[in-house]
């Protein structure tokens, strides 16, 4: 087995609680923060947990980035579609001013004990680049990210020692 197999194979079998960043760096409101908290930590991240409080965390939804567009549209130029106008109140200018006007309430999780392959698989399954990570009581107790996977496996790659070499590449010297 090569270096790089033996480096995948310990990547797929670490818990995504092992390589998840600290919950003080990540992004996190109350839903009944103001809209206006939500845009300020949306200058610099993709996406914002929404919590039901700061002691119980309970995961209540997310706001991503590209979301906010509507959040930024007066209603009007809104599309009302039938049976699904929520994204018209979604608008500051339509009375959105909470976090919790503005989330998605379905968000994907997986539970801290779950493996970075069943993360992956996950992660593959809905095409989605970004998990919640949930205790058993459904509380957020951190994230896990595509880019946080792939910084993760790089690092496995440095530590033993393993060299990625890609064969048929377009800038083979001869």
């Amino acid at each position: 087995m090569s270096e790089v197999e033996k480096a995948l194979q310990t990547f797929h079998s670490l818990k995504v609680k092992q390589v998840m960043p600290p919950l003080a760096s990540m992004p996190i409101v109350t839903k009944d923060s103001p809209v206006v908290d939500v845009l300020k930590l949306l200058r610099t991240r993709h996406h914002v947990w929404v919590v039901n409080n700061r002691d119980d965390m309970k995961l209540e939804g997310v706001i991503r980035y590209i979301n906010i567009v509507d959040v930024l549209l007066p209603p009007e130029l809104q599309k009302a579609r039938l049976g699904n106008i929520s994204h018209l109140f979604k608008s500051i200018l339509g009375g959105a001013d909470r976090a919790e006007h503005v989330m998605e309430r379905n968000v994907l999780t997986i539970n801290e004990d779950a493996s970075v392959l069943e993360a992956l698989t996950k992660m593959k399954r809905y095409k989605v680049p970004l998990l919640a990570i949930i205790d058993e009581n459904g509380k957020l107790v951190g994230e896990i990210s595509l880019r946080i996977l792939v910084n993760e496996f790089m690092r496995l790659m440095r530590i033993g020692g393993a060299q990625w070499s890609q064969s048929g590449s377009s800038s083979q010297s001869e």
